[in-house]
């Protein structure tokens, strides 16, 4: 066995070889103004903003819910396995113009200290939340981290996990101020008005943000759209990057990631641990229900105003589009429920915020134009996502994730690998789903961090001392 092992190995060590490209530089990419030209002389400074929607708004909204077409009956028994269920649906719409209460909601979601600065020509949108620290820890560190999230999400995502994040744990010496931006498109941040802003060029702009609050160095935290940004955070700005949490880590996509996953079909143990080889194998399994939850992909990759358009301009689209994955992506089981399992991490309010996100802002075609920019041939073949990251990493896996990355696979691109946590419950969202086992983890993984800096330091100092206390040789 060892030997067809052995085999098996070398082959791949060769075919990896010889598909593997010359080292990449990391480009200077340029700050570009992405903005409308009556942005060219805007302000710089960093204003408050809250949520404001007139009630005009808000009435137009409940007479398109009300006024809606009749939906077409799902087939029977196939709960939400072509999609949303049209009859839960219905529940849901019932309750948006009846009991949703928007004033409340949004008093909600202006709870936490909101602000706007512009940025290469855009307004960005962003909370800041600085931790209460008792008297008795006046000694306690105050951490910056950076949280963003991805598509169909929005800020609606962290406000559960926002204090967790910025109360004083007694077991730890630091805290976090959080700073949690709408991606650019995404909800009240401005979009682009030209092509070409996909996720790299996203990470200047947050460089920038958390440059322009006074924050040169700082830890990132994403999921979705999140980990590739701050992913490029972590390789174009490493200086500035204490530290990167992602959960959902994915390695560098390339021939020799597919190679060793069909290797793995054979011999799993060769690539992911015996107890987690059910998250990547029978491969076709997984592939299939890969398939399966990314036909979206595709359509807002190649022509994301036409959905965008479909799906944006009525708030019954917005929903059935937005919701179907809240119940796929948290659990792909749910979507053999009738109510397609949307209760059990979630309350209709929370899900209908993130959907009034959206519809207020009027910002689904320009969230979507994200995948276009990221899957173009100017992104794809600029080889940046390929970019190696040496600063502290942390993937927080969750078992319901879309896509399992083993940690033998994740090392290909993160090098200072410190911590690969498989988290006992969880989907896509996990931020929203189960903002106590991420907080925990961000905490733990900052932990480690801190205490290697610690070291380091106290490491370096004795080298030098000892060096000092060392006769020079003549």
């Amino acid at each position: 066995m060892w030997k067809s092992t052995t085999v098996i190995f070398i082959l791949a060590s060769g075919v990896t070889l010889l598909f593997r490209s010359a080292p990449l530089n990391v480009p200077d990419l340029p700050e570009t103004f992405w903005g409308p030209e009556k942005n060219r002389g805007a302000s710089k400074e960093v204003r408050p903003f809250a949520i404001k929607i007139t009630k005009s708004v808000i009435e137009d909204l409940n007479e398109r819910i009300t006024k809606r077409r009749e939906f077409v009956e799902p087939l029977e028994d196939s709960a939400w396995t072509y999609g949303i269920s049209t009859t839960y649906l219905k529940d849901v719409l019932t309750h948006w113009s009846t009991k949703y209460n928007w004033t409340e909601r949004e008093a909600l979601l202006n709870k936490y200290p909101q602000y706007m600065t512009n940025i290469q020509g855009l307004d960005i949108h962003f909370y800041r939340v600085k931790p209460y620290i008792p008297p008795e820890r006046k000694n306690i560190k105050v951490l910056p981290l950076l949280i963003l999230h991805g598509w169909p999400g929005s800020i609606v995502e962290f406000q559960k996990i926002i204090p967790m994040l910025t109360t004083p744990r007694p077991d730890k010496d630091f805290v976090f101020e959080v700073i949690a931006p709408s991606l650019p498109g995404y909800g009240f941040s401005q979009a682009a008005v030209r092509p070409g802003l996909a996720t790299p060029q996203i990470a200047v702009i947050f460089k920038n943000l958390m440059l322009r609050l006074g924050f040169k160095q700082f830890y990132a935290q994403g999921g979705d759209w999140g980990s590739a940004i701050v992913s490029h955070l972590s390789s174009l700005f490493p200086d500035n990057i204490l530290g990167t949490h992602m959960n959902m880590c994915t390695g560098i996509m390339g021939t020799s990631n597919l190679i060793w996953r069909i290797i793995g079909s054979y011999i799993p143990s060769l690539v992911v641990e015996s107890e987690h080889a059910d998250k990547m194998y029978p491969l076709g399994h997984h592939m299939s229900r890969l398939l399966e939850e990314s036909g979206y992909m595709h359509i807002q990759s190649s022509k994301p105003d036409t959905i965008g358009t479909a799906a944006g301009t009525s708030p019954v689209a917005l929903a059935a589009y937005i919701l179907e994955k809240f119940s796929t992506w948290t659990n792909p089981e749910y979507r053999f429920r009738p109510d397609g399992g949307l209760l059990e991490k979630y309350t209709l309010d929370e899900l209908l915020d993130n959907v009034m996100i959206y519809w207020v802002t009027n910002s689904l075609t320009t969230s979507v134009r994200l995948y276009s920019e990221h899957f173009s041939k100017a992104h794809m073949g600029s080889r940046i996502d390929e970019l190696p990251v040496s600063v502290p990493v942390a993937c927080a896996v969750f078992p319901h994730e879309l896509f399992y990355q083993p940690e033998s696979l994740i090392k290909d691109k993160y090098h200072n690998l410190v911590q690969f946590n498989h988290l006992p419950r969880g989907g896509h969202f996990a931020a929203f789903e189960e903002p106590a086992l991420l907080a925990d983890d961000v905490f733990k993984f900052v932990a480690t961090v801190e205490d290697l800096k610690k070291k380091n330091i106290a490491k370096n100092k004795q080298n030098t001392e000892k060096k000092i206390k060392e006769p020079t040789k003549i």
